[in-house]
């Protein structure tokens, strides 16, 4: 299959038409534009990066397990340190994502000086095809104007012929040659003039569409490395992260329930019997629990009484 290209798809029927110039540009100015929409893209991405590691690193300065010992203690320390080199890592990823907008700022800037070269040449031609066919419609307009002028003296001529001598006929020719001829001229010289900057701009479009079409080539091609490496650069970093991720797990996996719960017994232990009961009961008591206690008959009750006679106490 033949692959296309500018060169052959971008005329137009109008000499002094520049619409396939024009598309051409237009499609050049929208891929700048998507060379700095990557460009804030990463960059923001990298700002975002730089905040999270910032972020994580004063996360990790926290205080996590303080009170806690022996093998938990230990995975939580490394839990913390593992924490604050993952916040590095992005922050070196974050310093790497500028990198990588500053090759982008460079190439667009790269770019965007080669088409302004090769666009100040493209006007300068368009601008001598544009004056040069000017001129020549002028030429025409006046060469065919000396035209109508002999055929009017002609068709006079006709007319009067039966009056008219040779003589006559000849003057009128004359006269129409020393008028034409410098309009015959003008004109065909105009022509002339119009097809050498018609030959020299149809060689300069060639070779600006050539060079248009390599500026699109490597702008795409350039787009495409970046954010392949963008993605890259993200891959890379979830593996670190999960490197530094799994020396944690590896310290939990050291992490021995029995062995915690003997070091924190072993280090803080009070005591391996519980209190007795030693109390020693009072003498009465002791006496009072030899004898068995008898209760009072109601004969035996004493009585009491008290002036009111609303109220009495009966007392055993």
């Amino acid at each position: 299959m033949r692959n296309l290209h500018f060169k052959d798809f971008f005329w137009n029927v109008e000499l002094i038409s520049t619409g396939g110039y024009d598309t051409i540009i237009h499609y050049l100015n929208d891929g700048k534009r998507t060379c700095k929409e990557i460009e804030e893209f990463i960059k923001a991405r990298a700002s975002i990066e730089e905040k999270y590691a910032k972020d994580l690193l004063n996360l990790s300065k926290k205080v996590c397990g303080h009170a806690e010992m022996n093998a938990l203690k230990k995975s939580l320390d490394v839990f913390k340190l593992q924490t604050e080199h993952v916040s590095l890592a992005h922050l070196q990823l974050a310093q790497s994502m500028r990198g990588e907008v500053k090759k982008l700022e460079e190439f667009r800037e790269k770019q965007k000086e080669m088409k302004k070269k090769m666009e100040q040449n493209m006007d300068a031609f368009h601008k001598l095809k544009s004056s040069q066919f000017k001129k020549t419609m002028e030429a025409k307009k006046m060469y065919e104007h000396k035209c109508r002028d002999k055929e009017e003296a002609d068709q006079n001529v006709n007319r009067n012929a039966n009056t008219s001598n040779s003589k006559q006929i000849d003057k009128v020719d004359a006269i129409f040659i020393r008028c034409a001829s410098p309009a015959d001229r003008s004109y065909q010289q105009n022509i002339n003039t119009l097809a050498k900057a018609r030959e020299d701009w149809i060689r300069e479009h060639v070779s600006s569409c050539e060079v248009f079409e390599n500026l699109a080539k490597e702008r795409i091609v350039f787009l495409r490395n970046a954010v392949w490496t963008h993605l890259n650069q993200l891959s890379q970093q979830c593996v670190t992260n999960d490197e530094l991720y799994e020396e944690v797990r590896k310290s939990l996996e050291c992490c021995d329930v029995q062995r915690d719960i003997e070091h924190f017994i072993n280090l803080r232990k009070t005591g391996e019997k519980p209190p007795a009961v030693r109390f020693h009961l009072p003498i009465a008591i002791s006496r009072l629990t030899t004898h068995r206690m008898i209760p009072l008959t109601a004969e035996e009750a004493v009585y009491s009484s008290v002036p009111d006679d609303g109220y009495s106490v009966i007392q055993f």
